[in-house]
C-alpha cells in the first residue's frame, strides 16, 4: 500500500510540478525588461539530457540491470525516434505563443488519435469500432473548446503570464505536434516489437542520449546564435535557470514513477492516474494562473475526458475477456491432459490386466497338463495293477 501511495504521490507531484514550470517558463516574463524565454532547443537538450541521465541512473541504481547491448541496428532505431522527438517538442512550445496552457493540455488529450492515425497509415493496424468513437468524442470536445472561447485581457508585469488569445493557428502547431508524437509512439511501439530485450527504461535513457547529441550538433552549429543568446539570457536571469533546472528533474523523475507504476500496479491504474493527472493540470491552470473557462468550455472538457474514460473502460472490458479466454483455454488444456492420461491410464491397465491373463492361463495350461499326466500315470498304474491281478486269477 505504502508503494502505491509513493507511486501515485510521485506522478501527481512531479508532472503537476513540471506542468507548473512548463507553463511558466515559456510565459512568464522574466526580469525588469520583461524577457521571455524563447529558445526551445536549448530547453529541449536540458531536458533531454536530465532524462538520459535519470534513465541511466534507474536502469543501473533501481533496477540493478546491465545496459542494453548496442548494435547498428538499435543505434539507428534509437536515431530515428529521437530525430522525430526533436522535431516535434518545439511545434508544442511555439503553440504556446498564441493558444492558453489548459487550450494545449486539453488539446494534448487528443493524442491517442494522431497515434491512431500514423498506426494505421504506417503500420496498416486495425482498432475496434468503439476507437473510432472515442477519437470522434475528444476531436467534438476540443473542437467546441475553442469554439465557444472567451478573451481575455494581455496581463503585463515581471513574473507574470503573457495571457495569449487562443487561435486556430496555435492549435495547428499542437496537432503538428501531436503527429509527430504519434510517429514517435508508432515508432516505438515498432521497435519494442522487433527487438523484445528493448524495455521503455532502455528508450528513456538511449532516446534522450541521441536526441542530446543531435540538439548539440544543431546548436554547436556557428551560424545558430540560439546557445549564445540562451547562454546569455540566463546568465542575466537566473531565476530561470531555475525554474528550467525544476521542470528538467520533475519531468525526468515522473517518468521513472510512470515506469515503476506499470511495472507493479499495472496499465489501468496508470491511465487512471494519468487521466485525473491531466485534469488538474487544467485545473491548476485555471485557478491559479487566472485562465478563465465559460460553462460551454467546461462542458467541451466534460466530453473529452468522457471519451477517454470510454476508452479506459473498453480497455478493461477487453482485459478481463482475454483473461477469461486464456483461463478457460488452460482448463481445456488440463482437461485434455488429464484424458489423455487417463486413456493412456485406461490402456496401459488393460494391457496390465492381458499380459496378467496370459500369464495366468499359461499358468493353469501348465497345471493342467502336469494334472493330466499325473492322471495317466495313475490310470497306468491302476490298469497294470488290475492285469497283473487278472493273471494271477487266472
Amino acid at each position: 500500500m505504502l508503494d502505491f501511495v509513493v507511486c501515485v504521490g510521485g506522478i501527481y507531484v512531479c508532472f503537476l510540478t513540471w506542468s507548473t514550470m512548463q507553463e511558466r517558463v515559456t510565459s512568464v516574463t522574466y526580469g525588469e525588461d520583461h524577457q521571455r524565454f524563447r529558445f526551445t532547443i536549448v530547453l529541449n537538450l536540458i531536458q533531454a539530457m536530465f532524462a538520459s541521465i535519470i534513465g541511466y541512473f534507474y536502469i543501473r541504481v533501481i533496477q540493478r540491470k546491465p545496459m542494453l547491448e548496442m548494435n547498428g541496428h538499435r543505434w539507428k532505431r534509437f536515431f530515428q525516434v529521437a530525430v522525430l522527438s526533436s522535431c516535434a517538442s518545439p511545434f508544442g512550445y511555439m503553440a504556446l505563443r498564441y493558444i492558453n496552457y489548459p487550450t494545449m493540455t486539453l488539446a494534448k488529450t487528443c493524442k491517442m488519435v494522431p497515434v491512431l492515425l500514423m498506426n494505421k497509415i504506417l503500420y496498416r493496424r486495425h482498432y475496434p469500432t468503439y476507437k473510432y468513437a472515442v477519437v470522434a468524442m475528444i476531436t467534438a470536445g476540443v473542437s467546441a473548446f475553442m469554439l465557444f472561447k472567451t478573451s481575455s485581457k494581455p496581463a503585463s508585469g515581471s513574473g507574470t503570464l503573457a495571457v495569449v488569445e487562443n487561435s486556430l493557428y496555435g492549435l495547428f502547431l499542437v496537432f503538428i505536434n501531436l503527429a509527430l508524437d504519434g510517429a514517435v509512439n508508432s515508432t516505438q511501439d515498432q521497435v519494442f516489437v522487433e527487438d523484445r530485450e528493448i524495455t521503455g527504461q532502455h528508450m528513456m535513457c538511449m532516446m534522450n542520449l541521441c536526441s542530446t547529441v543531435l540538439m548539440v550538433l544543431w546548436l554547436l552549429n556557428p551560424f545558430n546564435p540560439e546557445l549564445a543568446s540562451a547562454t546569455k539570457f540566463l546568465y542575466t536571469h537566473p531565476r530561470a535557470l531555475i525554474d528550467i533546472g525544476v521542470f528538467a528533474l520533475c519531468g525526468s523523475l515522473g517518468q521513472c514513477f510512470v515506469f515503476y507504476t506499470l511495472a507493479n500496479f499495472g496499465s489501468l491504474t496508470l491511465t487512471t492516474v494519468t487521466v485525473t493527472r491531466k485534469f488538474l493540470t487544467i485545473l491548476i491552470s485555471v485557478f491559479y494562473n487566472g485562465h478563465r473557462l465559460n460553462e460551454k468550455q467546461w462542458m467541451a472538457t466534460g466530453m473529452v475526458f468522457a471519451g477517454i474514460i470510454l476508452d479506459i473502460y473498453k480497455k478493461q472490458i477487453a482485459k478481463g475477456q482475454a483473461l477469461a479466454a486464456a483461463k478457460d483455454s488452460k482448463k481445456h488444456d488440463v482437461q485434455n491432459d488429464s484424458g489423455k492420461e487417463e486413456y493412456v491410464v485406461n490402456r496401459s491397465s488393460k494391457r496390465a490386466v492381458a499380459s496378467l491373463t496370459k500369464e495366468r492361463a499359461a499358468a493353469t495350461r501348465a497345471a493342467l497338463e502336469r494334472v493330466a499326466k499325473e492322471s495317466d500315470a495313475v490310470v497306468s498304474k491302476d490298469l497294470r495293477r488290475r492285469r497283473m491281478v487278472d493273471v494271477a486269477a487266472a
